[in-house]
């Protein structure tokens, strides 16, 4: 234990023999916080405030909140809150900017550790293309007064974060002008899983999943409309958005209804490749805000989610109403041969690849020729995880989309159908 994770917990020990951890952190009041701070009174739609009790509730109930844990919770919701404000202000302002179109986006997702940010990298070398970045998803807009320094405001808070959890890092390296997941876009209504990951809140989880996500899309598309229009205000033209998260798979309905043109990309790997990368990443999150972590469990909690993302994958995939087109995408291809990948992508959703964009993209993979993600090690079986077991629980997914095993470790593999490469509209076309 170094010295600071002695501070803090000795600080955790104080701050929970005063019943300060435990007590309850409540909407309304850090509303009038955010309003106080932005001088903006109108929130647009009130009825966010029951998500985010339902989750302050959890995270005071479930969590076992650290310090650090409670002071960062309470300033993330008034940061959202106060966004929200920002948000509304601008619409009474400049009502043309929620006339802004959204056409035909792209929702790249599947399972995580899977590749899907390499390929959405690749994708943001067309100049065609972009995707929100983490700053902009963190202050959509600049102070009312003084000079914009969002960019260097993010920097110091990853930099921060850093020091409290230095491996976060290495597992996941990201800057302020890193494309940012649409999770945080969806926390700013409090229906985002982003909170179920950075804290242990099974009770808030569940209703999330119960109520379902089309509030947090309808959001998540105004979100992007005043990005877009600060874009028109300055004559930049929309370019096509290239958004990415693990966690669209669960929401796959939600985004057919509200973006009826988008595009989709499943990105396919062995599970058992990325369960044991999840669950540590998912265990570096959360160690700093909370007093009690149980590896073991993050373990069972990423092994249940994920398997039920690969059956929402596989239910997409057999619904012949589904409207969406899916493009298919495998790790080994991706690392093999991205600029292959690339081209059936675009092929798939008749896009033109400029010679311009694949300059740009083969410069990328020259820089990172495998999407290789940074070197870590843990052990298997540190999150309760059984190769075997794991192996028959997601047979299914890895038999319908002819998914390969990375290692040696799994006589299933041998009876898989073989995958040829390429992208593909259905499951059909895997044999």
């Amino acid at each position: 234990m170094t010295l600071q994770s002695s501070l803090l917990a000795a600080v955790d020990v104080v701050a929970d023999r005063t019943g300060w951890l435990g007590r309850r952190l409540q909407a309304e009041k850090l509303l009038r916080t955010a309003q106080r701070r932005t001088g903006l009174q109108d929130l647009g739609d009130p009825s966010v405030l029951g998500p985010l009790q339902r989750l302050l509730d959890a995270l005071v109930s479930e969590a076992s909140l650290s310090t650090v844990g409670r002071l960062a919770a309470r300033s993330d919701v008034i940061r959202l809150l106060s966004n929200l404000l920002r948000l509304a202000a601008e619409e009474v302002s400049a009502p043309a900017t929620l006339r802004q179109r959204i056409e035909q986006p792209i929702f790249i997702t599947g399972l995580p550790r899977s590749g899907a940010t390499f390929l959405q990298r690749l994708l943001l070398d067309d100049p065609r293309n972009r995707a929100p970045l983490i700053w902009q998803t963190i202050y959509p807009y600049p102070p009312a007064h003084g000079s914009d320094r969002r960019v260097e405001a993010v920097e110091r808070q990853l930099k921060a974060f850093e020091r409290l959890a230095p491996e976060f890092h290495q597992l996941n390296p990201l800057s302020a002008t890193s494309p940012q997941e649409c999770s945080e876009i969806t926390a700013h209504v409090f229906r985002s899983l982003r909170f179920g990951t950075s804290y242990d809140v099974p009770s808030y989880r569940a209703w999330v999943d119960d109520a379902g996500h089309t509030p947090a899309y309808r959001f998540h598309k105004r979100f992007l409309q005043h990005l877009q229009h600060q874009d028109s205000v300055v004559g930049i033209r929309p370019g096509c958005w290239v958004l990415k998260c693990p966690d669209h798979v669960f929401s796959l309905d939600a985004i057919r209804s509200i973006y009826p043109d988008a595009r989709l990309i499943f990105v396919h790997r062995d599970p058992v490749s990325v369960l044991g990368s999840v669950a540590t990443l998912t265990e570096r999150i959360r160690a700093p805000f909370t007093r009690h972590l149980d590896p073991r469990a993050i373990g069972r909690q990423e092994s249940a989610r994920w398997h039920e993302g690969a059956r929402q994958m596989i239910r997409a995939s057999r619904d012949s109403e589904f409207e969406l087109p899916i493009c298919h995408v495998h790790y080994l291809d991706l690392v093999t041969d991205p600029m292959a990948t690339i081209e059936g992508v675009y092929q798939q959703f008749g896009m033109r690849l400029s010679a311009e964009a694949q300059k740009w993209m083969l410069r990328a993979i020259g820089r990172e020729p495998r999407a290789a993600y940074p070197q870590h090690s843990y052990r298997f079986e540190d999150h309760g995880f059984n190769v075997a077991y794991e192996r028959a629980k997601f047979r299914e997914y890895m038999v319908e989309f002819g998914i390969q095993p990375e290692g040696t470790d799994s006589a299933v593999g041998a009876s898989l159908p073989r995958y040829h490469g390429g992208t593909s509209l259905s499951s059909r076309h895997y044999s």
